[in-house]
């Protein structure tokens, strides 16, 4: 069954009946929905929102998780398809405009990218992820402005860990290895028992050629999670990083991608 059947559609438009909402139990799955998010268990997440919405469908917060959920898993265009969705409810929440930004400039359609971006901000969007997804928009465009949108969303949440994650996660997708091992390190520094950090952090190093390095995360990350089958097939896949790989990562290094 495709992972988009049982997402939140307008329900009147196919005859159901609305269901009541239940703020406990939409609380609880908003909560499930987190923490699947920030183990990287993205489909998860994506499950655990659509749960939300079947008790409380003007859950603003669980709709906007839908569609960074499917960003995260590379869905860009059912990514837009659920933003547009949303927004037909909350036509100026800035965060749902922030993550059709994304979604858009993911998909290469950059001029309404930018738009959307914009948008976002001038309805007051002044949090973390407004700025990372305007920095994401503007390395889609190939803008250096996008390390002012990242500097930006740090100083919002200067102890928040997820925040530099994420960062560190959209710096890998256009394989900007240097710089999301600085995010994924700042991460580390404040929440070091998270495996994930532990994980994102050896797949930078081992772009940039530290096979040493990210052995050594790897190994941290399942000295905290014992038995991830993730963080294990990262640790085997060092054995066949090659020559020609490791030059690559040195290059990287010095070109700081």
């Amino acid at each position: 069954m495709s992972r988009f059947a049982n997402l939140e559609f307008n329900d009147e438009s196919q005859g159901r009946t609305q269901p009541q909402p239940s703020t406990s139990d939409a609380d609880r799955f908003v909560g499930e929905a987190q923490s699947a998010f920030e183990r990287a268990d993205f489909e998860q997440a994506l499950r655990s929102f659509s749960r939300v919405l079947e008790h409380d469908p003007k859950h603003v917060h669980a709709w906007a998780g839908q569609v960074r959920a499917l960003i995260e898993l590379g869905e860009f265009q059912e990514a837009r398809l659920w933003a547009d969705k949303a927004l037909e409810r909350f036509p100026t929440e800035p965060e749902l405009l922030a993550a059709k930004a994304v979604a858009l400039g993911r998909c290469g359609d950059l001029d309404d990218a930018l738009t959307f971006s914009d948008a976002s901000i001038e309805e007051r969007g002044d949090t973390p992820y407004i700025w990372l997804a305007r920095g994401d928009v503007l390395l889609a465009r190939g803008e250096k402005r996008a390390d002012y949108c990242f500097d930006k969303a740090l100083a919002l949440a200067a102890a928040d860990w997820f925040t530099a994650w994420l960062a560190a996660r959209i710096r890998v997708f256009y394989q900007q290895f240097t710089i999301a091992l600085k995010f994924a390190q700042r991460a580390l520094e404040l929440k070091p028992e998270n495996s994930v950090l532990w994980l994102c952090a050896g797949r930078c190093q081992k772009e940039l050629g530290l096979i040493g390095s990210a052995r050594k995360s790897f190994q941290q990350a399942l000295q905290i999670n014992p038995r991830w089958h993730e963080a294990e097939r990262a640790l085997a896949s060092l054995s066949e990083t090659g020559v020609v790989q490791r030059l690559g990562g040195w290059w990287r290094r010095r070109t700081g991608g």
